[in-house]
Protein backbone atom coordinates (compact mmCIF):
# COMPACT_ATOMS: atom_id res chain seq x y z
CA UNK A 1 0.00 0.00 0.00
CA UNK A 2 1.41 3.36 -1.05
CA UNK A 3 0.06 6.71 0.03
CA UNK A 4 0.16 10.22 -1.35
CA UNK A 5 -0.09 13.09 1.14
CA UNK A 6 -0.82 16.71 0.29
CA UNK A 7 -1.51 20.01 2.04
CA UNK A 8 -4.19 22.40 0.81
CA UNK A 9 -4.63 26.01 1.90
CA UNK A 10 -8.42 25.78 2.28
CA UNK A 11 -11.29 23.31 2.40
CA UNK A 12 -12.59 24.33 -1.04
CA UNK A 13 -9.38 23.27 -2.80
CA UNK A 14 -9.18 20.10 -0.71
CA UNK A 15 -12.79 19.29 -1.64
CA UNK A 16 -12.00 19.78 -5.34
CA UNK A 17 -8.99 17.46 -4.96
CA UNK A 18 -11.15 14.77 -3.34
CA UNK A 19 -13.77 15.11 -6.09
CA UNK A 20 -11.07 14.85 -8.77
CA UNK A 21 -9.57 11.78 -7.09
CA UNK A 22 -12.97 10.10 -6.90
CA UNK A 23 -13.74 11.01 -10.51
CA UNK A 24 -10.55 9.17 -11.51
CA UNK A 25 -11.67 6.05 -9.66
CA UNK A 26 -10.02 6.41 -6.26
CA UNK A 27 -12.36 4.78 -3.76
CA UNK A 28 -13.80 6.74 -0.87
CA UNK A 29 -12.44 4.18 1.61
CA UNK A 30 -8.89 4.92 0.44
CA UNK A 31 -9.18 8.69 0.90
CA UNK A 32 -8.79 10.62 4.12
CA UNK A 33 -8.26 14.13 5.40
CA UNK A 34 -7.49 16.01 8.59
CA UNK A 35 -8.20 19.53 9.79
CA UNK A 36 -7.04 21.27 12.94
CA UNK A 37 -10.56 22.59 13.57
CA UNK A 38 -12.88 19.81 14.81
CA UNK A 39 -16.08 21.64 13.80
CA UNK A 40 -14.77 22.40 10.29
CA UNK A 41 -13.53 18.80 10.05
CA UNK A 42 -17.03 17.50 10.83
CA UNK A 43 -18.62 19.87 8.29
CA UNK A 44 -16.07 18.82 5.66
CA UNK A 45 -16.76 15.13 6.33
CA UNK A 46 -20.49 15.67 5.89
CA UNK A 47 -19.98 17.67 2.69
CA UNK A 48 -17.65 15.14 1.07
CA UNK A 49 -18.74 11.82 2.55
CA UNK A 50 -15.07 11.12 3.35
CA UNK A 51 -14.12 10.11 6.88
CA UNK A 52 -11.61 12.28 8.73
CA UNK A 53 -8.23 10.69 9.34
CA UNK A 54 -7.45 10.05 13.00
CA UNK A 55 -3.86 10.49 14.07
CA UNK A 56 -2.20 7.63 15.88
CA UNK A 57 -2.45 7.57 19.68
CA UNK A 58 0.60 9.15 21.31
CA UNK A 59 0.79 6.34 23.88
CA UNK A 60 3.37 6.37 26.66
CA UNK A 61 5.43 9.03 24.87
CA UNK A 62 2.66 11.58 25.49
CA UNK A 63 2.51 10.68 29.18
CA UNK A 64 6.29 10.93 29.64
CA UNK A 65 6.48 14.23 27.78
CA UNK A 66 3.56 15.63 29.81
CA UNK A 67 5.12 14.50 33.09
CA UNK A 68 8.45 16.08 32.20
CA UNK A 69 6.80 19.36 31.18
CA UNK A 70 4.73 19.34 34.39
CA UNK A 71 7.82 18.75 36.52
CA UNK A 72 9.61 21.57 34.74
CA UNK A 73 6.65 23.92 35.22
CA UNK A 74 6.39 23.01 38.92
CA UNK A 75 10.07 23.79 39.46
CA UNK A 76 9.94 27.01 37.42
CA UNK A 77 7.13 28.24 39.66
CA UNK A 78 8.69 27.25 42.99
CA UNK A 79 12.49 27.67 42.64
CA UNK A 80 12.40 31.50 42.30
CA UNK A 81 10.31 31.76 45.48
CA UNK A 82 12.75 29.53 47.37
CA UNK A 83 15.67 31.64 46.08
CA UNK A 84 13.97 34.81 47.31
CA UNK A 85 13.45 33.23 50.71
CA UNK A 86 17.17 32.32 50.79
CA UNK A 87 18.41 35.73 49.62
CA UNK A 88 16.32 38.05 51.80
CA UNK A 89 17.80 37.97 55.35
CA UNK A 90 14.46 38.35 57.14
CA UNK A 91 12.94 35.36 55.31
CA UNK A 92 15.83 32.89 55.57
CA UNK A 93 14.10 31.07 58.40
CA UNK A 94 11.39 30.10 55.89
CA UNK A 95 13.82 28.68 53.32
CA UNK A 96 13.34 25.10 54.59
CA UNK A 97 9.63 25.53 53.94
CA UNK A 98 10.57 26.74 50.47
CA UNK A 99 12.40 23.44 49.89
CA UNK A 100 9.22 21.55 50.75
CA UNK A 101 7.31 23.87 48.43
CA UNK A 102 9.72 23.01 45.62
CA UNK A 103 9.36 19.31 46.36
CA UNK A 104 5.56 19.41 46.32
CA UNK A 105 5.55 21.75 43.31
CA UNK A 106 7.73 19.31 41.38
CA UNK A 107 5.71 16.25 42.42
CA UNK A 108 2.40 18.00 41.72
CA UNK A 109 3.63 19.22 38.32
CA UNK A 110 4.90 15.74 37.49
CA UNK A 111 1.57 14.12 38.38
CA UNK A 112 -0.62 16.67 36.63
CA UNK A 113 1.63 16.79 33.57
CA UNK A 114 1.59 12.99 33.33
CA UNK A 115 -2.20 12.95 33.67
CA UNK A 116 -2.75 15.58 30.99
CA UNK A 117 -0.13 13.94 28.77
CA UNK A 118 -1.97 10.63 29.05
CA UNK A 119 -5.31 12.27 28.28
CA UNK A 120 -3.89 14.17 25.31
CA UNK A 121 -2.12 11.06 24.04
CA UNK A 122 -5.34 9.05 23.97
CA UNK A 123 -7.17 11.37 21.58
CA UNK A 124 -5.66 9.96 18.37
CA UNK A 125 -3.95 13.23 17.63
CA UNK A 126 -0.42 12.14 16.75
CA UNK A 127 -0.33 12.79 13.01
CA UNK A 128 3.47 12.58 12.84
CA UNK A 129 3.28 9.00 14.11
CA UNK A 130 0.49 8.23 11.61
CA UNK A 131 2.47 9.64 8.67
CA UNK A 132 5.62 7.84 9.80
CA UNK A 133 3.69 4.56 9.86
CA UNK A 134 2.74 5.27 6.23
CA UNK A 135 6.40 5.62 5.26
CA UNK A 136 6.74 9.42 5.25
CA UNK A 137 10.24 10.43 6.42
CA UNK A 138 10.32 11.97 9.91
CA UNK A 139 11.34 15.48 8.80
CA UNK A 140 8.57 15.64 6.22
CA UNK A 141 6.01 14.17 8.62
CA UNK A 142 6.84 17.00 11.04
CA UNK A 143 6.40 19.56 8.25
CA UNK A 144 3.04 18.09 7.25
CA UNK A 145 1.93 18.24 10.88
CA UNK A 146 3.14 21.84 11.24
CA UNK A 147 1.15 22.73 8.11
CA UNK A 148 -1.92 21.05 9.62
CA UNK A 149 -1.47 23.04 12.85
CA UNK A 150 -1.15 26.23 10.76
CA UNK A 151 -4.63 25.70 9.32
CA UNK A 152 -3.92 23.73 6.15
CA UNK A 153 -6.00 20.73 5.15
CA UNK A 154 -4.10 17.43 5.05
CA UNK A 155 -5.27 14.96 2.37
CA UNK A 156 -4.25 11.33 2.10
CA UNK A 157 -4.88 9.10 -0.93
CA UNK A 158 -3.99 5.43 -0.50
CA UNK A 159 -3.27 3.20 -3.48
CA UNK A 160 -3.45 -0.51 -2.56
CA UNK A 161 -1.70 -1.61 -5.77
CA UNK A 162 0.91 1.15 -5.77
CA UNK A 163 0.34 1.59 -9.52
CA UNK A 164 -1.57 4.89 -9.37
CA UNK A 165 0.40 6.94 -6.86
CA UNK A 166 1.87 9.19 -9.57
CA UNK A 167 -1.64 9.87 -10.83
CA UNK A 168 -2.85 10.74 -7.32
CA UNK A 169 0.16 13.02 -6.85
CA UNK A 170 -0.56 14.76 -10.16
CA UNK A 171 -4.25 15.24 -9.27
CA UNK A 172 -3.33 16.77 -5.90
CA UNK A 173 -0.82 19.14 -7.51
CA UNK A 174 -3.32 20.26 -10.17
CA UNK A 175 -5.97 20.73 -7.49
CA UNK A 176 -3.86 23.19 -5.51
CA UNK A 177 -1.59 21.26 -3.13
CA UNK A 178 0.88 23.76 -1.71
CA UNK A 179 4.61 23.29 -1.54
CA UNK A 180 5.38 21.58 1.72
CA UNK A 181 7.91 24.17 2.88
CA UNK A 182 5.66 27.05 1.80
CA UNK A 183 3.12 25.76 4.31
CA UNK A 184 5.75 25.61 7.04
CA UNK A 185 7.94 28.53 6.06
CA UNK A 186 10.65 27.62 3.47
CA UNK A 187 9.62 26.22 -0.14
CA UNK A 188 10.19 22.68 -1.58
CA UNK A 189 7.75 19.97 -2.54
CA UNK A 190 4.05 19.96 -3.33
CA UNK A 191 3.05 16.67 -1.85
CA UNK A 192 4.77 13.50 -0.90
CA UNK A 193 4.49 9.98 -2.16
CA UNK A 194 5.20 7.36 0.44
CA UNK A 195 4.80 3.66 0.89
CA UNK A 196 5.77 0.52 2.67
CA UNK A 197 5.29 -2.34 0.26
CA UNK A 198 3.10 -2.77 -2.80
Amino acid sequence: MESVVGLFPNVQQAQVALQNLQARGFERDHLGFALNDVVAENDFAQATGISPEAGAPAGSGGTIKGAFMGLLAGLVLTVPIWLLLKIIPDTRIFSDGGLYGMLFGGIGGLALGGLFGALAGSDHGDYVKLLRSMGVPAAQAEKFYNGLKSGYVLLIARDPSGARTDEALSIMRRSGAVKLDDATGTGELQSERSGHGH
